[in-house]
């Protein structure tokens, strides 16, 4: 048996009320459709993507993301809707599995079970409580009878709480059989894919309902709903690494995107926030940091510090209101109150507070070199492109504005004048 997967991702998705398209709005840092399509990746070879609206930019982001994708743009005009949305395609597969874009939260083990009937058309199929707002689908020795609108129920039909989940699986020759019999012929003049399990009924063909778990099926058609999505995925990536051995303090506190890694026993506080492709490797993450695209090995970070993208620290302590950027950082201690950017710094270092890499002169950014065993005192401005060799001590409100070779010490400071009673002069009193 071989499987296609076709993923329908052709909507406007007004409902976001966003320029952007619905399928790009991210999920723990990916867009929905990532998730979507790494998990069919996981069950076949053969995904088409369909899309309309905004189409060149979707099918941009994933030809970055993933390779050997189909891509279809739908006939909006003439054939509008998810019936519409098939017409067009191909099919190499046995059987066809239809999904949507904007259902971030299934999973490749779900899926899997479409696979595993000989039926015609497998539906997805949820029980809910309340299933006011949904279709009904009528089921009946194990089969799918119908699906009833809930504006076309009756009293006992509308007591159903089986609904559609909107997803299915065909057998190709069902889809090149029904497709072109597919008529627009209601209100909103659309090709419906549910009109296929009409025809497909009446014909005696198979219908076998599977049903789903809700949480994995979830549609997201506003930002509340995105907001949803992103708790049960934010649960689900904290619950994975916690199985792993990482210890997170109050885990529901913190945000940590899909593309993050940890290896072996790390700690994370809480209200932390990590982004991007971010490796922490036997690390103790303290509360409220920020870690981004950066590499963090057998090192502690923080309280309340933040790592930005570009950035390797290596058996280093990073105290409270330490900024670094796009720097290598190895063997060091940098306590507290300073800016670190577009640096290298080597092992037996001390960052004092205050401490700034000037690295920017407003049209370019240059680097700060400190080689080992550097003491930098407190409130120290270093202006790139700068190199300080190893044995150094910069004295404290120091800045250097050039190179500083071994074993030296850098000092610049005014002198310190004090001029007597001048806080008497200046507020014309003086105390008995």
């Amino acid at each position: 048996m071989s499987l296609s997967i076709v993923i329908l991702a052709a909507g406007q998705g007004t409902r976001m009320k966003s320029n952007l398209p619905k399928v790009l709005h991210k999920i723990s840092g990916r867009p929905m459709i990532w998730h979507i399509v790494k998990e069919a990746k996981k069950i076949s070879n053969d995904i088409t993507v369909v899309l309309y609206h905004k189409a060149d930019i979707i099918q941009e982001y994933l030809e970055k993301e993933f390779e050997n994708l189909h891509f279809v743009l739908q006939d909006h005009k003439n054939y509008p809707g998810t019936g519409g949305a098939l017409r067009d395609i191909s099919f190499k597969g046995d059987k066809i599995l239809v999904l949507n874009g904007d259902m971030p939260l299934i999973q490749a083990s779900e899926l899997e079970k479409f696979t595993q009937s000989d039926a015609d058309i497998v539906m997805s199929v949820i029980e809910l409580e309340n299933p006011s707002g949904y279709g009904r689908v009528k089921i009946c020795d194990g089969s799918v009878q119908e699906i009833i609108e809930q504006k076309d129920a009756n009293e006992e039909e509308l007591a159903i709480c089986t609904v559609n989940a909107g997803v299915y699986l065909f057998k190709k020759e069902i889809l090149e059989k029904y497709l072109p019999k597919l008529s627009n012929d209601n209100a909103q003049q659309e090709y419906y894919l549910t009109d296929i399990i009409a025809m497909a009924r009446a014909d005696g063909l198979t219908i076998e309902p599977l049903f789903v778990n809700e949480e994995n099926f979830k549609g997201v058609n506003s930002k509340v709903d995105l907001a949803h999505a992103e708790e049960i995925m934010q649960d689900r990536i904290k619950k994975h690494w916690m199985r792993e051995g990482v210890i997170f303090r109050l885990p529901q506190t913190s945000y940590v995107e899909v593309d993050v890694e940890f290896m072996g026993e790390c700690e994370v506080e809480n209200g932390c926030v990590l982004r991007g492709k971010t490796l922490i490797k036997e690390s103790h993450i303290k509360a409220h940091s920020v870690v981004e695209e950066s590499q963090i090995s057998y090192s502690s970070i923080g309280p309340l510090a933040r790592i930005r993208p570009g950035s390797v620290i290596e058996d280093t302590h990073i105290g409270n209101f330490v900024e670094v950027k796009k720097s290598s950082l190895k063997g060091v201690k940098a306590g507290h109150l300073s800016y670190l950017g577009d640096s290298e710094i080597d092992e037996g270092t001390n960052i004092g507070a205050g401490t700034i890499t000037c690295n920017y002169d407003g049209k370019a950014k240059y680097k700060t070199k400190i080689g080992k065993n550097v003491f930098v005192g407190s409130d120290t401005q270093l202006v790139a492109p700068v190199v300080i060799k190893d044995d150094v001590i910069i004295a404290a409100g120091t800045t250097v504005t050039k190179d500083v070779p071994k074993g030296s010490l850098a000092i610049s400071r005014t002198p310190l004048k004090i001029v007597k009673d001048f806080y008497y002069k200046f507020f014309g009193k003086k105390d008995a």
